[in-house]
């Protein structure tokens, strides 16, 4: 069984480079082709645009743990072992906890 498998690892290696030099000339090209003329800022080259690839990776996607973390799992189990009257009591709670008006003030019920 593990004979029909070897090929994966290498397989894998490859593609995981071949996925961030992708990403690298994504980057580089869509900013030398928008970013120069707009706004006149300088060029970047492949390992800069790569730096700035992983810069926003790190300041808006997070380094991992896509979906719900354990914390929200805790809060789904715990949920459904409350009462009708506890969920009905939690659900007034958020509402009224939670209303914020357009200026930033709590709402008055």
């Amino acid at each position: 069984m593990r004979k029909k498998w070897w090929w994966i690892a290498p397989l894998a290696i490859v593609g995981i480079f071949v996925f961030i030099w992708i990403g690298g000339q994504v980057v580089m090209h869509l900013w030398n082709w928008l970013l120069p003329p707009l706004f006149g800022w300088k060029t970047l080259t492949f390992w800069q645009a790569l730096g700035l690839l992983v810069l926003c990776r790190v300041l808006f996607g997070g380094l991992g743990g896509h979906g719900p973390g354990p914390g929200r799992r805790w809060d789904r189990r715990r949920c459904k072992k409350m009462t009708p009257e506890e969920r009905e009591k939690f659900r007034r709670a958020m509402a009224e906890g939670y209303d914020f008006g357009a200026t930033g003030e709590k709402a008055s019920s």
